[in-house]
């Protein structure tokens, strides 16, 4: 029987991959504490100051943390740097200069770039999502109208 360790692979980083989950979680976390919550009870000082920490702890390790983890990830493990080059699945993207078709010279480093930006996209949704479940938790649907054989509302006149 072969033996596969997942985190010798190349690719795979302890670093990155515990802190994407632990910010996804940690965002996460809003929405069981939400439900608990009363939306009409009023924050006392304390809470509000503990809210505040732990959502910029959260900030931090989603838009700091979890990017320079890649970033150091690419550089180190990956060797992902300028000098470089894409050439991509069968050289197809193989530049002028080395004889390919591509008149752009594409390298790893631009990819590692891009992937930092798609995790800063990714989080950036994930924010806007909480923050609006948070503003609308406790929101009654309003109740529908009968309606008439025509399909407008019945409503009494006051």
């Amino acid at each position: 029987m072969i033996a596969i360790d997942v985190l010798k692979w190349p690719g795979v980083n302890q670093a990155f991959l515990v802190s994407f989950v632990a910010a996804v979680l940690l965002t996460l976390v809003a929405i069981p504490y939400g439900k608990r919550r009363p939306k009409d009870k009023e924050l006392t000082w304390g809470e509000a100051m503990l809210g505040s920490t732990y959502a910029f702890g959260v900030l931090f390790l989603s838009y700091g943390v979890v990017p320079h983890q890649w970033i150091d990830h690419a550089d180190k493990n990956l060797g992902w740097s300028r000098d470089k080059l894409l050439f991509g699945p069968g050289g197809i993207l193989k530049p002028e200069s080395f004889g390919g078709w591509n008149p752009i010279t594409l390298q790893y480093e631009a990819v590692r770039d891009i992937v930092v930006v798609l995790i800063h996209v990714v989080f950036f949704g994930l924010n806007i999502f909480i923050v609006v479940w948070w503003q609308n938790r406790g929101k009654v649907a309003p109740k529908e109208l009968p309606t008439s054989t025509y399909g407008r509302p019945l409503v009494k006149r006051a």
